[in-house]
C-alpha cells in the first residue's frame, strides 16, 4: 500500500467520521445549541478532508476550492465554544455580546473564503509519494491568518469558561483542551508544504481520531451512552494494536522456524487479514452472545427493556401489599408461571402459603436479602430470571421502606405544627372567653337565688373549662426545685371537697421530688377530683396515694377503689383531650397531668393490676439536669 493512498484512505475515512458522528450528535441533541454547532463543525471537517480526496483524484480546482472554506471550521467552533461556555443559568456579559455577533463571524468567514477563490488563493503540487498535495499561495495568507485567529479566539473562550465553570463542564474543557493539542499537531503538517517543507504529512494520517476524540470530550459528561460506547470502542481498538504487533513477530520469527510459507505472506496482508476476523468477530459477538445465552439459560429473555420496565413499575408503588402485587404480576408474567413473593417486614407479618414458586425477601440488619423457595426444579433460564427480579424487588423494598419513612416524618412534622396552632388558637379562644363570662356573671347578681345558684354553679364549669384549655395549650415553664412530696399531698387533700371518701396517704415524711411545685400541686389536684368524683356516690369510697423510690426513680400510684375503666378507653385513648366519662368534667383533666409529667422527664400509665380497679402510676426521674438559670423549660 503507497503512502498516497493510505493518505487517500485517511481522509475518506475522516470525511465519513465527520458524517456520521454530525448525525448523531443531531439526533442525540436536537435541542441543545451547542451541540448542533458541534455538528456543523464535524460536517465541516468531513467536507474539508473530502476535499483531499477529490483532489487526489484529479480534480484538482474543485478540492482547492473545497479546501480554502477552511475558515468555516473554526467559526462553527468558535460558535460551539460560545454556546457550550454560556450555558446554563449563569450567563456572562462578554459571551452575551460575543454570541449576538456570532453572525457576523459567519459572514465574515464566507467572505473570506470568496475572496480565497477570487484570488487564487490555493494551488496543487505534487510531493513525495503523493499524485496532488494543497499548498497555500501568497494570496492564501490571509486564509490561513484568519482560519488560525479564530481557532485562538475559540479556545480562548474555552480557557475563559475553564476559568469560570466546575465539575463535568471544566473537566470537558479540559479534555478539549488536550484534544485540541493533539488535533494541532495532527494539522500542523498541512502547511508544510505551503512553506517549501517537503516532508510527507503522516501525522494526517491519524486526522480521524481528532474528530472522534473532540465529539467524546464534549459528551462525555452529558451523554452516558457514550462511555459504554467508548468503553467498547477502546477494547476493541487495543485488540487491534495486540494483532499488530503479534504479526510483526510472526513475520519476523515464521521464516527461522521453518514456516517459510507464511514468512513469505507480506505483513500488511497478514494484519489486514487478521484486522477483517477482528471485525467480523465484532458484528458477531452480541447475536453469538444472545445465542449461548439461551443455550444455557432457556427460557430467560431478560434484556435492558424488561429491566427498566420492572424497575420503573416496582418505583411506582406506594405501600408494601401494593409492592407485592405488582412484584408477583411482573414476574408471573415473565415466567408464566403462579409466583408468590413473601415479604419479612414489621409493619407486614409473612403470609405463609402454599405456592410451588415463591421469593422471601427479609431485612436483616441494614440490608433486604431474599430467599428462593421451592425453585429447585425449575429451569435455569427461569431460576436466572427469578434472581435478577428478586434482586432488583429487593433494592425496591430498601428505597420504598426511605419513602415511607420520609412520608411519615413529614406528617409528624405537619402533625406538630398543626398542634401548635391549634394550640395558639385555643388559647386565644380562651382568654376571648373570660369577658362575656365576667359579663354573665355580673348580670346575674340581681336574678332571683336559685337562678343565681345555677348561674354560678355553670359560670364555675365553664371557668374551669378555660382554665384547663389555657393549661393544655400554653408553654410550660418549670421552677424545678426540691419538694416535700408528703406536706404537698397533704395540703391538698386537706383542701379538697371530699365528700366523705377516705383518703390514705402511705408517703414518707422525709421523701423529696426535684420538681415544680406548682405544677406537681397541679397534678394531683386533677386526680384526686376525678377520683372523688366516681367515689363520692359509692358506700365505703377509698382513695390510696402512695410513693416510693425504685431502681433510681420516684414511684407514685393513686388507687382508688371506684368502677374500673372502661377497656375502649384503656391505653393512649385514656389520655387525649377531651376524652371523658365523667359527668361535667372538660375531658382535659389527664392529658394535663400526661403533659406535666412529660415535661418532668417522667411518664404516666393507667394499671388495672395493682390490686385496686383503677390505678394511675407516675414515675419521675430521682435527678432533673438544670439549665444554667437552674430552671428546665418543655
Amino acid at each position: 500500500m503507497t503512502l498516497s493512498l493510505m493518505f487517500e484512505v485517511a481522509m475518506l475515512v475522516s470525511s465519513v467520521c465527520g458524517v456520521l458522528v454530525a448525525a448523531w450528535l443531531l439526533w442525540r441533541a436536537r435541542k441543545q445549541g451547542d451541540l448542533q454547532a458541534l455538528a456543523g463543525f464535524a460536517i465541516m471537517m468531513a467536507i474539508w478532508c473530502f476535499g483531499h480526496v477529490v483532489l487526489f483524484q484529479g480534480y484538482e480546482r474543485v478540492g482547492v476550492y473545497i479546501i480554502l472554506a477552511n475558515p468555516l471550521m473554526p467559526t462553527f467552533f468558535l460558535h460551539f465554544a460560545i454556546r457550550f461556555v454560556n450555558s446554563g443559568t449563569a450567563k456572562e456579559p462578554m459571551l452575551d455580546r460575543l454570541c449576538q455577533a456570532v453572525p457576523w463571524f459567519y459572514l465574515t468567514s464566507f467572505t473570506v473564503v470568496l475572496q480565497s477563490w477570487w484570488m487564487e488563493a490555493g494551488d496543487a503540487i505534487s510531493t513525495l509519494d503523493t499524485r496532488s498535495f494543497f499548498i497555500f499561495t501568497e494570496a492564501g495568507t490571509w486564509n490561513l491568518a484568519y482560519t488560525v485567529l479564530i481557532g485562538i479566539l475559540a479556545h480562548g473562550v474555552l480557557l475563559f469558561g475553564w476559568y469560570r465553570h466546575s465539575g463535568n463542564k471544566k473537566r470537558s474543557i479540559l479534555a478539549m483542551f488536550g484534544v485540541g493539542a493533539w488535533g494541532l499537531l495532527l494539522a500542523t503538517s498541512f502547511v508544510f508544504p505551503s512553506f517549501g517543507i517537503s516532508w510527507f504529512p503522516y501525522p494526517m494520517l491519524l486526522l480521524p481520531t481528532y474528530l472522534l476524540l473532540l465529539v467524546y470530550a464534549v459528551v462525555r459528561y452529558q451523554i452516558l451512552s457514550v462511555n459504554a460506547f467508548a468503553n467498547r470502542a477502546l477494547l476493541w481498538v487495543a485488540m487491534m494494536l495486540v494483532i499488530l504487533c503479534v504479526i510483526a513477530v510472526i513475520s519476523v520469527v515464521s521464516g527461522r522456524i521453518g514456516l517459510q510459507a507464511l514468512a513469505n505472506v507480506p505483513s500488511w496482508q497478514l494484519w489486514l487479514y487478521s484486522l477483517l476476523i477482528l471485525v467480523v468477530a465484532a458484528l458477531i459477538y452480541q447475536p453469538l452472545s444472545r445465542l449461548i445465552s439461551r443455550l444455557i439459560y432457556p427460557g430467560a429473555s431478560l434484556n435492558e427493556a424488561v429491566l427498566d420496565t420492572w424497575s420503573t413499575q416496582l418505583k411506582d408503588a406506594q405501600d408494601w401489599p401494593q409492592l407485592i402485587a405488582i412484584g408477583e404480576r411482573l414476574l408471573s408474567l415473565q415466567i408464566r408461571r403462579s409466583v408468590a413473593i413473601q415479604l419479612k417486614h414489621a409493619d407486614l407479618p409473612v403470609q405463609e402459603q402454599n405456592d410451588a414458586l415463591a421469593i422471601r425477601v427479609s431485612r436483616l440488619e441494614t440490608d433486604w436479602h431474599f430467599v428462593l423457595i421451592g425453585w429447585d426444579d425449575a429451569s435455569p433460564g427461569m431460576r436466572l430470571t427469578a434472581e435478577v427480579f428478586a434482586s432488583l424487588f429487593s433494592t425496591s423494598c430498601g428505597l420504598l421502606e426511605r419513602s415511607l419513612a420520609l412520608a411519615a416524618a413529614e406528617r409528624k412534622r405537619m402533625d406538630e405544627q398543626h398542634l401548635v396552632e391549634l394550640g395558639s388558637l385555643s388559647a386565644a379562644m380562651a382568654h376571648e372567653l373570660r369577658n362575656p363570662l365576667n359579663i354573665i356573671s355580673m348580670a346575674a347578681y340581681d336574678a332571683p337565688v336559685e337562678t343565681r345558684q345555677h348561674i354560678q354553679t355553670q359560670l364555675k364549669r365553664a371557668d374551669r373549662l378555660v382554665s384547663d384549655m389555657l393549661v393544655y395549650s400554653g408553654g410550660l415553664n418549670l421552677q424545678i426545685a426540691k419538694t416535700p412530696l408528703c406536706a404537698l399531698v397533704s395540703s391538698i387533700v386537706t383542701q379538697a371537697q371530699l365528700d366523705g371518701v377516705v383518703v390514705e396517704l402511705e408517703i414518707e415524711q422525709t421523701m423529696e421530688l426535684a420538681a415544680d411545685p406548682q405544677r406537681l400541686q397541679q397534678v394531683f389536684i386533677n386526680l384526686i377530683d376525678n377520683a372523688v368524683s366516681f367515689l363520692r356516690n359509692m358506700p365505703e369510697g377509698k382513695l390510696c396515694i402512695e410513693a416510693k423510690v425504685q431502681d433510681q426513680q420516684t414511684v407514685i400510684q393513686v388507687h382508688n377503689n371506684g368502677p374500673a375503666i372502661d377497656p375502649s378507653l384503656q391505653g393512649e385513648a385514656l389520655f387525649q383531650p377531651f376524652v371523658t366519662k365523667r359527668a361535667g368534667g372538660s375531658g382535659l383533666g389527664l392529658a394535663i397531668v400526661r403533659r406535666i409529667v412529660d415535661a418532668h422527664g417522667g411518664r404516666i400509665r393507667h394499671r388495672d393490676d395493682a390490686g385496686w380497679p383503677v390505678t394511675f402510676e407516675l414515675i419521675f426521674p430521682q435527678s432533673i439536669h438544670f439549665t444554667n438559670d437552674g430552671i428546665r423549660h418543655e
